[in-house]
């Protein structure tokens, strides 16, 4: 004859079976669900600017092609602009700010016109004022004889050798101004760049870089002996 379980053991084998129903559930609330990834982030290139499509677009310039820069990969800050004059020096002075990689004209009526710029080794050796003694379309570049001691390859451009003859890919690009100080060349250059990457940036070589087209846009607009004033220390505060 089957006889039924006493009281006390039915108690036990169900608090038995609520204790393992409980453990069971507990272990299914601590689960890790999976968790879906952020989407990821793509940066948000600018829409085009017509105005800066056309001040950036490619044109011939004594035979040579230019090419366009795609100025909406740059920092919009550097691409050429008129600004409020930071400097207080006198119209006409050009106004390098190396700190922050800005090159001012400075004009008329409380306004300057601003070209962001890249600062090379021998960018940051001078400092002070001087004039813009010279002039040149499309420059040959003549390595001095320090640089060509750091790359021996670069001896066949050297000034015995004639340097490198003008082209978009020469590195004083479409225009160079030299500064010159009390009737000396100081081997201060503000020239053009194919290298549009190296805007706002400390580079390798060379003095003061700006986009070939803001070089012939600064040429243009520069006085002849104009008064340049270069800062190597934070003394301007950028807008």
């Amino acid at each position: 004859m089957h006889l039924p379980s006493p009281p006390l053991r039915r108690r036990a084998f169900l608090a038995g079976s609520l204790s393992s129903l409980a453990a069971l559930c507990a272990c299914a609330s601590n689960i890790q669900q999976p968790v879906s990834p952020e989407p990821q982030r793509l940066p948000i290139t600018p829409a085009a600017d017509p105005v800066l499509e056309a001040r950036y677009a490619a044109f011939e310039d004594d035979g040579h092609i230019v090419p366009a820069v795609p100025y909406r990969q740059m920092d919009p800050k550097y691409l050429r602009q008129r600004v409020p004059d930071p400097t207080g020096e006198a119209p006409g002075t050009i106004v390098v700010d190396t700190p922050n990689r800005f090159l001012y004209l400075v004009e008329e009526g409380g306004t300057a016109m601003r070209y962001g710029v890249g600062i090379g080794r021998e960018g940051f050796a001078w400092q002070g004022e001087g004039t813009i003694h010279w002039r040149q379309h499309w420059p040959r570049w003549k390595p001095p004889a320090e640089m060509i001691a750091r790359q021996p390859e670069l001896e066949i451009y050297s000034v015995a050798n004639g340097g490198m003859a003008p082209g978009i890919d020469n590195p004083l690009g479409a225009r160079a101004l030299y500064i010159f100080k009390d009737g000396k060349d100081t081997l201060y250059r503000l020239h053009g760049s194919p290298e549009w990457q190296s805007i706002g940036k400390s580079v390798s070589s060379g003095c003061v870089r700006l986009i070939n087209h803001d070089i012939v846009d600064l040429y243009e607009r520069v006085p002849y002996h104009a008064r340049i004033v270069v800062h190597q220390n934070e003394t301007i505060a950028a807008i």
